[in-house]
């Protein structure tokens, strides 16, 4: 589809989202009310600047269907996301609503090469996270066989990948990294594995760690991008060039905006990924702030596709963490990392305070063919490994090498930073 095409598609979805929530939700009829607007005011996407945001707040505050536009009696399907840092966000869906899920995660796996031919095994989490449900019915809509593994038991993971000739993986690129070392520690060559494809998300993650996983699954692994208040996995996906990932733009409209001013940034600057809904039924939302930091492209890409395409997620920036007056990013310090041989891809973030001063420690474990009894081989590493870190973050950090899994696995979303700081 054509630019022209998907700008007139977008914006008469969008004149008909505006007015829905409108009428059928107080919550946005308040707001707008407030900021003197109404559906008639928004002709086109040109209009979105004037909408109101919404926040993950705003879900916890109207928890748990107060942004509705539909009865319960109209919902086939409820999610939820994590309630760890607070409340939950209850997600409920359509019949429509679901239908569209689908086809959005079938587009992503075909955007990596999955075909009905390939066998899909799900090793994300079923239950109130969308992950494992969401890839489940992608792949079911494609035509794929799919093999319901869930997350965990990770003996149980390779078996099924060497019993039922899984050809995709889907999970967190955390979860894949242990199957990897799991799989290395079972003495199995991947080589003999059918796995040709793996489907990642849920959290940041690195080039450098892509080609890790790569290395251990011997596959081609690629990026699905999703977050449960806007829909789950399948927003976007990385495709056989792997330059951005497509969005489904006739569904999820992208903004890209000054972290600080909420104002648009030039096309291709980094800035807070914004979604509006043109198609949800059951919540959709309003210029929803991700927190996600990426950037847009709205070249052609080589594949072929037309759709935008948003940059690999670099942090949240309600994950970066400010060192002495420089943005630090998780993501940053596992690029470095997995640059140096002697580093495993598991490492620890402590953040501290020494009076009025921040301090960054980074453990990180090292491979055990290169940890000795030697002070003065392990000091040649740690310096190694710290120089490159203060070249990188353009800040002194603190190296503590830990021995081979001293560091937690995880088979969900990897937890990085302890901030020890009362901020």
């Amino acid at each position: 589809m054509g630019r022209d095409e998907m700008t007139n598609l977008q914006s008469s979805r969008l004149r008909t989202t505006v007015a829905r929530v409108y009428h059928n939700v107080p919550f946005y009829r308040t707001k707008m009310q407030e900021i003197g607007i109404e559906p008639g005011d928004v002709r086109g996407i040109e209009d979105i600047e004037k909408l109101p945001f919404t926040t993950k707040q705003d879900l916890r505050d109207t928890y748990p269907f107060g942004l509705a536009a539909l009865p319960n009696s109209e919902f086939v399907r409820i999610h939820a996301s994590s309630g760890t840092t607070g409340k939950p966000t209850a997600i409920p869906h359509s019949r429509k609503d679901l239908e569209m899920f689908s086809e959005c995660v079938a587009r992503a796996l075909c955007c990596a090469g999955v075909t009905k031919d390939d066998t899909v095994q799900v090793s994300y989490g079923y239950g109130l996270f969308t992950g494992g449900l969401g890839a489940h019915d992608g792949a079911t809509k494609l035509g794929a066989t799919v093999i319901p593994a869930s997350g965990g038991n990770t003996r149980n993971q390779i078996t099924l990948l060497k019993d039922f000739g899984s050809t995709v993986l889907a999970c967190t690129p955390s979860y894949a990294l242990f199957i990897a070392e799991a799989v290395a520690e079972a003495g199995i060559d991947p080589a003999t594995l059918p796995l040709r494809i793996g489907e990642f998300g849920a959290e940041p993650w690195s080039a450098e760690m892509r080609a890790k996983i790569e290395e251990g699954l011997g596959i081609k692994a690629y990026d699905i991008y999703g977050l449960s208040e806007v829909m789950g996995p399948g927003i976007s996906n990385s495709c056989v060039v792997q330059d951005g990932l497509h969005i489904a733009e006739d569904h999820f409209l992208p903004e890209i905006l000054d972290t600080e001013t909420l104002k648009p940034v030039a096309a291709g600057r980094q800035g807070e990924l914004v979604f509006t809904h043109l198609t949800k039924e059951a919540m959709p939302l309003l210029r929803y702030r991700t927190r996600d930091i990426s950037s847009l492209n709205y070249a052609l890409c080589d594949c072929g596709r037309t759709n935008v395409r948003m940059s690999k997620v670099v942090g949240r920036s309600d994950d970066m963490l400010i060192i002495r007056g420089v943005n630090v990013f998780p993501s940053q310090i596992e690029s470095v990392l997995l640059e140096i041989p002697e580093a495993k891809p598991y490492y620890m973030i402590v953040v501290d305070r020494e009076g009025i001063l921040d301090t960054l420690e980074v453990q990180v474990e090292i491979d055990e063919r290169f940890f000795s009894d030697e002070i003065a081989r392990i000091d040649v590493v740690r310096g190694k490994l710290k120089h490159a870190l203060d070249n990188a973050l353009r800040i002194s950090v603190k190296v503590t090498l830990v021995e081979h899994k001293t560091i937690q696995r995880t088979e969900g979303k990897a937890k990085r930073v302890i901030d020890k700081r009362k901020l």
